[in-house]
Formats: C-alpha cells, sequence, structure tokens
C-alpha cells in the first residue's frame, strides 16, 4: 500500500530495471511470483532472472509484451506473461524499464456482481471497468484495440502498470476519488496508449459502477480520442501566439528571430530562416520568381539543443544554394517542400557537412516554407525534426504556411520601413543646417538624432541673422513621421527664415506661420476633409546691443536658461496654442539675458519618456546643463559641445530616444557701448554734411579708415530719405563689430521705402540703388514707433 494507491499491492508482480539492466525495485508481488524478497535480488543484474537459453536483449520498443521464462527461488523455470514500459529519466529520476504481470484475475464472476452486469460489447467507445481496489476488471473491444492487448492478458493490473506512464498515475487518484466520492469526473489528458507510442488526446469520463444496496464497487472509465480538435486548438493558439509576438519591432533580424521562437519547440526541433538581400533603392518590391543558386543570408536559427548544434551558417552569413537544397529548391517552385528519408538524403548530398549535421543529430523529416509577402519573395525558413519522432504532416504544412505568410509581411513592413526611414533621413539632412553662422549676438551649438525605433518626424531647429547684429533663433516639431513630416519641416523652416528676413515680431511670426499650417492641412486633406497637419514652434530674437531677448511659443516646451552665477531654470512663457488651429492669438515675452546666459531650446522628444515625467526631465535637464557638481557654479558651462553631449547623455536611453531630438544651446553676446554710437537728426537737409562728418569722424576713431567714404555716402542717402519722407523724430545708428559696419537710420513713419529704376531725366530715385550697390546687404524693419533702414558695409575684404 501507498498515499498513491491505498490498496493491497501485491496482487501484481512488479519489478524495475535501470537503463544498466540492474533491478532497483521488486515488490511483494514479485515475491510471490519468484519467491525473492527484495533483499535479495535489488542491486542485482535483472539477466539472471531468466532461465537458461532466454533472450538477454533488452527490448527496442518503447512497450513489450510477451512470454519470458524466468527462474523461481527454488530452481524451478516459470513461464511469465510480462508487459514492459520504458520510461526516459523525468524530474531527477532515472530512466528504465517497469516490468509488471497480474497474478490475479481471470475465472467466473459472482452473480450479483455489478462489475459483471455492465454490458460493454454495444458500446461504440472505448471502456474499461475497475474494481474498488483500480484493478482491470474488464474492457470492451474497442479499448482492447486502443490499448493494444487482449483482456485477459490486462485483468488485474493498474492503470499506470497498463500504461506505464507518469500521467496513468494521475488519471488512477482520479478514479480513486471517483470510488471514494461516488460522483462522476472528467479529465483530459494527453499521453500515449499503445504500443505505437504516438501521443494521443483522450477525454476520460469516469462513473461510480454501484451495487444494489448503491455502495460504490468499481469505476467505468469511457475514453474518448479527441486528438484532431486538440491538435487543431493547438495549432489555432499558436497562429494567435505568431501574431502577437512576430512584429514586435520594425527590425529585420528581430522578426526572423521572432519566427524561429515562435515555432521552436512548438512546430519544429530546429528553425532556420534565411533572406534575399533588399533590392536596390531605386527598385520597388521582390523577386516573384529566382532560379538557383540562390545567395541568401542567414538572418536566424533557434534550436531544442542550447547552442544550435545543427546550424552550419552562422546568422549574418551569406551563403549560396544550389539545386538540390532545401531553400534553392523550395524557392525555386515557390511552394512549400517536404523531405525525409531518401529525398532528405538527395537533398543534402551537394553539402557533405550538411549532411554529417543530419546524420549525428538524427534530423529525419524537414520542411521548407518560402517567405512571400505582396507578389515577392523574401527568403526561406527550414523546419527540421529529429527529437519528437512524428514526421511532418499536411496540417504541419498549413501551420508553417500560416506563421510564415505572417511574418513575411512583418518582413517586409520592416524593409519598407527601413527604406523609408533612409529617404526621409537624407531629405531631413538636405533641409536641416550643416552648420550654424557664426554671429556676433551667440556663439551656438546644436544635436539633433532621428527616433530609434519610429519613423524621422519633423524637428527642424535654426540660427537665422538679423539685422542690427540681432539673432533669431527656432525650434520646432511637426507632428507625424514619415517622409511627410520631413517634407512639411522644410516648408515651415523656409517660411520662417522668409519671415525672420523681414523683421517680424515673434508673435506676429507665429501667427503667420499658423496661416501656413491651417492651409497645408487643407491641401493635404480630401473631399472636404482638412488633414492631420501641425506643428508646435518656439520663435527667439536676441538682441546683442540691448541686451534683450523676445520669445513666443506655439505650444512648444518652455526653454531654459543659465545665466553666469545662477543655476538653470526653465524660462517663464505664455503658453501659445499649436500652429495649426487658427484663429488663436500668441503672446511674446521680453527678457533680460546678461553677457554669458544659455539659452537651451529643444523639441519635446528630449524631455518625454515612459519612464519619467516631464517636470523630472527638465530637472535632469537643468542639471546636466550646470555640469558636474565639481564644476564652479558662478560660471556657465565652458564648451557648449561638451553641454549637449552631457544633456543627451542625462536624459536618453542607450538605445536611442523614441521620438526625434533637437537641441540647440546658445550663449549670449553683447556688443560694449564704445562700439555702438547713437545721433538725434534735426530734420533739416542743411545739416546733413554735418553728420556726414560726425560719422566719418566715428568710423576712424574704430579704426575702419577704408570704410569711411563708403559709410559717408550711404549716410548721407539714408538720412537724406528720412529727412525728405520720415517723420520725427529722425535717429542714426552705427553698429560695428571686426567684420560689419552697420548704418541704420530711423524715423516715425511706418511707409517702407524700396528701389525702383530712375528714369534718364529723373532727378531722384537712385538713392537707394546706389545704396543697395554699395553694401553687402540692406533692407527696412518696422518698429513699435515707426521704421528703421538699415544697411551692413563689409570691413574685411574678401
Amino acid at each position: 500500500m501507498s498515499s498513491g494507491y491505498p490498496f493491497d499491492d501485491a496482487d501484481t508482480a512488479r519489478a524495475f530495471i535501470d537503463d544498466e539492466g540492474v533491478l532497483v525495485e521488486w515488490n511483494e508481488g514479485a515475491r510471490r511470483l519468484l519467491g525473492y524478497a527484495p533483499s535479495d535480488i535489488v542491486g542485482r543484474p535483472a539477466a539472471e532472472l531468466l532461465a537458461a537459453g532466454a533472450n538477454t536483449a533488452l527490448p527496442p520498443d518503447p512497450r513489450w509484451s510477451g512470454t519470458l521464462a524466468l527462474r523461481h527461488r527454488d530452481g524451478r523455470t516459470v513461464s511469465v506473461w510480462l508487459l514492459v514500459h520504458h520510461r526516459r529519466p523525468q524530474d531527477g529520476d532515472h530512466g528504465g524499464w517497469l516490468v509488471v504481470t497480474p497474478l490475479t484475475g481471470g475465472g467466473p464472476s459472482p452473480v450479483d456482481d455489478p462489475l459483471a452486469r455492465t454490458d460493454l460489447t454495444q458500446s461504440p467507445c472505448a471502456v474499461a471497468i475497475y474494481d474498488d481496489r483500480l484493478r482491470l476488471h474488464r474492457i470492451n473491444g474497442p479499448m482492447a484495440e486502443v490499448i493494444g492487448l487482449p483482456e485477459e492478458r490486462l485483468k488485474g493490473l493498474r492503470l499506470p502498470e497498463i500504461g506505464g506512464r507518469p500521467q496513468s498515475e494521475d488519471i488512477e487518484q482520479h478514479m480513486y476519488r471517483v470510488l471514494t466520492t461516488g460522483r462522476g469526473n472528467d479529465v483530459h489528458s494527453y499521453v500515449p496508449i499503445g504500443g505505437d507510442g504516438g501521443m494521443h488526446a483522450w477525454l476520460a469520463r469516469m462513473s461510480p459502477i454501484t451495487d444494489a444496496e448503491g455502495r460504490v464497487r468499481g469505476v467505468c472509465v469511457a475514453a474518448h480520442d479527441f486528438t484532431e480538435q486538440y491538435l487543431a486548438r493547438e495549432r489555432l493558439q499558436l497562429v494567435n501566439e505568431a501574431s502577437v509576438r512576430i512584429g514586435t519591432t520594425l527590425d529585420v533580424t528581430r522578426t526572423a528571430q521572432e519566427l524561429t521562437e515562435v515555432c521552436v519547440p512548438a512546430l519544429a526541433d530546429f528553425v532556420s530562416v534565411d533572406l534575399l538581400d533588399p533590392p536596390a533603392d531605386d527598385v520597388e518590391g521582390y523577386p516573384a520568381s529566382l532560379t538557383a543558386p540562390v545567395a541568401l543570408c542567414r538572418a536566424a536559427h533557434r534550436s531544442v539543443t542550447p547552442g544550435c548544434p545543427e546550424a552550419v551558417v552562422e546568422p549574418g552569413r551569406v551563403d549560396l544554394y544550389p539545386s538540390p537544397s532545401p531553400q534553392a529548391d523550395a524557392l525555386v517552385a515557390g511552394r512549400t517542400i517536404v523531405a525525409t528519408g531518401t529525398e532528405l538524403g538527395r537533398w543534402l548530398a551537394w553539402d557533405p557537412a550538411r549532411a554529417a549535421r543530419v546524420r549525428d543529430h538524427g534530423i529525419h523529416s524537414t520542411m521548407a516554407v518560402p517567405i512571400q509577402a505582396r507578389g515577392g519573395t523574401l527568403g526561406v525558413a527550414v523546419f527540421s525534426r529529429f527529437r519528437r519522432p512524428a514526421l511532418f504532416t499536411a496540417d504541419d504544412v498549413l501551420l508553417a504556411e500560416e506563421i510564415t505568410a505572417r511574418a513575411a509581411v512583418c518582413v517586409d513592413n520592416a524593409r519598407r520601413f527601413s527604406r523609408e526611414r533612409r529617404t526621409a533621413l537624407a531629405l531631413q539632412r538636405s533641409l536641416l543646417p550643416r552648420n550654424l553662422p557664426r554671429t556676433a549676438a551667440v556663439e551656438a551649438a546644436f544635436r539633433y538624432l532621428p527616433a530609434a525605433r519610429t519613423g524621422v518626424g519633423g524637428d527642424w531647429f535654426d540660427v537665422i541673422p538679423l539685422s542690427g547684429m540681432r539673432v533669431a533663433m527656432v525650434v520646432g516639431d511637426v507632428v507625424g513621421h514619415g517622409i511627410q513630416a520631413s517634407a512639411t519641416m522644410g516648408r515651415l523652416r523656409t517660411a520662417v527664415r522668409t519671415l525672420a528676413d523681414i523683421d517680424l515680431a515673434p508673435d506676429e511670426l507665429l501667427t503667420h506661420l499658423d496661416d501656413l499650417v491651417v492651409r497645408l492641412s487643407g491641401e493635404a486633406g480630401q473631399d472636404g476633409v482638412t488633414g492631420e497637419v501641425g506643428a508646435t514652434c518656439l520663435y527667439a530674437v536676441y538682441d546683442p546691443v540691448s541686451r534683450r531677448c523676445t520669445i513666443a511659443r506655439a505650444g512648444h516646451p518652455t526653454p531654459v536658461m543659465m545665466v553666469p552665477g545662477r543655476p538653470p531654470r526653465p524660462v517663464e512663457l505664455p503658453a501659445g496654442p499649436p500652429l495649426g488651429l487658427g484663429g488663436l492669438p500668441f503672446e511674446s515675452a521680453e527678457i533680460a539675458l546678461p553677457e554669458g546666459t544659455v539659452l537651451g531650446l529643444y523639441t519635446d522628444g528630449l524631455i518625454e519618456s515612459r519612464e519619467r515625467d516631464v517636470d523630472t526631465s527638465r530637472e535632469l535637464l537643468c542639471a546636466a546643463l550646470a555640469g558636474p557638481p565639481s564644476a564652479d557654479p558662478a560660471s556657465a558651462p565652458g564648451s557648449l559641445d561638451e553641454a549637449c553631449d552631457r544633456v543627451l547623455h542625462a536624459l536618453l536611453p542607450p538605445g536611442g530616444a523614441s521620438d526625434d531630438v533637437a537641441l540647440l544651446l546658445a550663449r549670449t553676446r553683447s556688443m560694449p557701448a564704445s562700439q555702438v554710437a547713437t545721433w538725434d537728426i534735426p530734420a533739416d537737409p542743411a545739416l546733413v554734411a554735418a553728420v556726414r562728418k560726425q560719422v566719418a569722424g566715428q568710423v576712424e576713431t574704430w579704426g575702419h579708415t577704408d570704410a569711411v567714404f563708403t559709410a559717408e555716402l550711404v549716410v548721407s542717402e539714408l538720412v537724406t530719405n528720412a529727412i525728405r519722407y520720415g517723420e520725427r523724430p529722425i535717429r542714426l545708428r552705427l553698429i560695428h563689430d571686426a567684420a560689419t559696419l552697420i548704418c541704420e537710420v530711423s524715423d516715425s513713419s511706418h511707409t517702407a521705402p524700396h528701389l525702383r529704376r530712375a528714369r534718364i531725366y529723373d532727378e531722384g530715385g537712385r538713392g537707394l540703388l546706389l545704396v543697395a550697390q554699395l553694401t553687402q546687404r540692406w533692407g527696412s524693419r518696422h518698429t513699435t514707433d515707426g521704421k528703421t533702414i538699415w544697411a551692413e558695409l563689409n570691413l574685411v575684404e574678401e
């Protein structure tokens, strides 16, 4: 008796022989049969129990039954029918052979025996009757066919002794529960039953057998084979799993790996995926047909054996596959090909190394499935079996083709994404500035990183020199990814530069930009529906003379600033609406920026993360901008390039950002008062000569003697026009640095001048044309109280 089987165990002679042929178990029934006590026989070779002349070889099959002549302890020979099961090592237990034979059973049953009254012969189901000690009493014909042995040989055996598998012990526990509770039970099991060793799915319906007084006298087990339904459900589950697990990224190699992970060991013991090289960038699609030999690159492989010893080609290596070979034949035929036995040997005749691997690992069935999507062939997946004994069936072929088709679409999508990403990156690089202009107002550095796992977005940045030594800084972000976003970014960047060239205030510039985005949305739509075009933008104008910066934003993250001697902090700005909503106002804010202040502009890809909130990211940004703890807090970060690297390292994950990142750092400079001269001009044409003299003296004082004559002519024309056509007050300002001299004349009139071509007999109209010829550039800008006409003279010889 035992906890698993609470009845007398001596009605079965049972022994267990390990794989070395040594007896390791010997029960009381075996002692009754042959007379040996466990202490006499355990640990000795089982062959000593065989009578002279008996075959000592172990059975070649997992289950064997037959009659053997055994030697009794008293010396006589006993002819015994034996049922032998082979058990593989499992959960630390040793493998070996379970040998059983019934000691009871047969003979007539009592007339009132409820087990005898049960009629089994008419049932089409496989039915077995077990007595109140859970030993087999009767089986019908279908059950005898399932087991593969006649009833007279099995009567008196327990179910684990008949099945020989650990799963049989679990089923016996359910039978014992029915026996003790008197309630029926249904059990699902996937076990091999019969001599072929094939796995079958069974529904065992158990019900109690009672006598006339209602006492439980046994258990009736009706077994229903639903292997086909079970396998269909398993295949459906595998297809569903493939739809979830394959294609989680837009990476071709990872997609191929996911295909192998899904199919091993659920469908095959070894799977390899080989892909064709993608077509050239200017070619759309893949070839529909191929000819041997075929060059393929190993994308991934996987095996139930650690280390994939079955593989001959390493991932990333290109190999040439001739015909015959699984890869080439399947690709040329354009359909799945399955090979076993001699066909498999013919396939491998071209490569002795592969043939040796097949023999060494016992590969007996191979299936090659073309990877096809959208009418083109991308590669081939090869499935092999060596651990599981079953060959590939027609259902396995359908399953492999379904899973491979899903993977093929994912591989094609990944390659299309890669091609589009390369195109978008090339377009964006051509639209973004490669170098920032050198200006007297700021020293700037930038970083731009495209998204690591999604399509390239529409982030952009720019530094635009303005009149009067001022500079505009802009950072923007177009909604969406891909080529369309990059193209929209290019249009918006061009528009910003055009609007900046006419010196619009930041809030006015964003208003015009908002109107442009609204028009782009309308153009992108179809059938009267507005397209999805949107953007955010931040525009700042810094004047190095006044050391003030005017900033406006349209739904964009606020910048950060670091004044020398103070910690970095966000800049408080009015929250403007994103571009593309239309009709909403934008507000500007003016802040003072002492010389050496670092201003940081960026897009949301820098601070938005799944691991932390935006406020935490902004704190990390400020800390990285301040530099390491050992840095002098009284000084701004030394190198802006190093500061950019610190910021990216602190905020971005090692694998790259999930969105595009644009970062622009600018350190402000100021124009000393010694480099600026200002005069209030009376509205008297007679005083123009005195003004020219003052200008000439100032330019000579600055050491630019070569520019005196040109400066006098330009100032004379601009001041004369202001006196003649402008309104009081009139002001003249000169600004210079090492390379440029700027002449500015301001008045209260809002009427802007323009170039015109004077006729031969016209007395005027040539002044601005002369200014345009003498200077490197000129223009006008509107101010809150009028306009300013400016002209720049180049002080450096070209």
